[in-house]
């Protein structure tokens, strides 16, 4: 088994540990809904992105519809 030749000093190890700590999460708000959102991601209430409609909504297909697939 491996075993150190020198023993790490306090000071060597947390710098070693200095890059390890944990940054906070940047939250950007979105402009249209005001709701948070990750910095480069999709607005996810509405489909917009940088101003621009991305995605398009799609409607539950709601029970009297799915009845009417089912009979057809």
């Amino acid at each position: 088994m491996a075993v150190p030749k020198k023993k790490t000093s306090t000071s060597r190890r947390d710098k070693r540990r200095a890059h390890d700590a944990l940054k906070p999460i940047n939250v950007s708000f979105d402009k249209n809904t005001g709701e948070a959102k990750l910095p480069h991601h999709i607005s996810l209430k509405d489909g917009m992105y940088n101003g621009k409609q991305i995605l398009i909504k799609r409607e539950k297909p709601t029970e009297d519809s799915a009845s009417e697939a089912a009979e057809a």
